[in-house]
């Protein structure tokens, strides 16, 4: 196993101790909605005011709960990550506060259908709804973390034969369905935050069985095409057994003639976006990503 307490840094084992603190030790034994609320509460303690200027409001879009942070387009649409079982708009609404305050763009955050209730492709289903929504009446980047950026990958494979002016794709230390028995999800299976057992949990969660083999709106690295896809960003952290699956796509798309980059965020964890206003490293992230959602929104390549 890696040494951790030499890749991480105090700030960032600060940040994973909070984290845990917010876990009761029973927490695997409540109901779904108590974990729900967990999930949350622990978000929140993350969390600082709003950036100057920036407010928000609650607005269905294609039928799908969103919460609206207003600016300038194009349009953000932000899909948050929670193992399609926790977050919604609470969770992250102070990361979405502060994408809208770096960028100056309109965000949306989709309160997509969770797991187990809700099995897929309900969550892709609504992802894919606000999208087309929100590129109706203009250009739009597609955002998320974790799980949301399986959700946002898979939109894009998905739309991007409907002449959607969608320009952009920033993925955040996300799934997308790469080998869990090599390389990454098997140096970093125990990681602080995020655990290969964690990842096969959740990977069959959403199905009334094993997750289907080969399905794209599922597990985007398992596409055939890789075609047509827009300017894409895939950041990964270091110390995640999801970490390869970032450079894996990137390396697609890029192979399919595509514009495509990996970045690997050195000593971080899987979750860090909370940590961007406690944690130098995780600060550096959160701007590579709020730069890189500029570039796409004036449509230039920066990498």
């Amino acid at each position: 196993m890696p040494d951790y307490q030499t890749l991480i840094d105090a700030p960032t084992w600060a940040f994973i101790e909070k984290t845990n603190a917010s876990y009761p030790e029973n927490t695997a034994t409540l109901s779904i909605a108590e974990q729900r609320a967990i999930y949350d509460r622990m978000c929140a303690a993350f969390d600082t005011p709003y950036p100057p200027g920036v407010t928000s409001h609650d607005q269905p879009i294609a039928g799908v709960p969103c919460r609206i942070y207003p600016g300038a387009q194009p349009t953000v649409l932000y899909l948050h990550g929670g193992g399609y079982v926790v977050g919604g708009l609470h969770s992250h609404d102070g990361v979405c506060a502060d994408i809208r305050g770096a960028t100056g763009l309109t965000v949306v955050s989709a309160d997509y259908r969770l797991s187990p209730e809700h099995k897929h492709p309900a969550a892709f289903d609504d992802a894919c709804a606000v999208a087309r929504a929100l590129a109706a009446k203009g250009p739009l980047i597609l955002v998320g973390d974790s799980a949301g950026g399986n959700l946002a990958a898979a939109a894009c494979h998905a739309l991007r034969r409907e002449n959607l002016p969608i320009k952009g794709q920033v993925l955040i230390y996300p799934g997308l369905g790469g080998d869990v028995n090599t390389g990454s999800a098997l140096t970093h299976a125990r990681a602080p935050m995020l655990t290969r057992d964690d990842i096969l949990f959740y990977k069959d969660i959403r199905h009334s069985g094993p997750a289907p083999e080969g399905d794209p709106t599922v597990s985007p690295l398992r596409d055939d095409d890789f075609t047509g896809l827009p300017m894409t960003l895939a950041i990964a952290a270091e110390c995640d057994p999801l970490a390869d699956d970032a450079a894996a796509y990137a390396a697609k798309i890029t192979a399919a003639g595509g514009r495509a980059q990996a970045l690997v965020d050195e000593g971080l964890v899987h979750g860090h976006l909370r940590a961007r206003h406690s944690d130098p490293r995780a600060a550096a992230s959160f701007a590579r990503i709020t730069a890189a959602i500029t570039a796409f929104a004036e449509g230039r390549w920066p990498y």
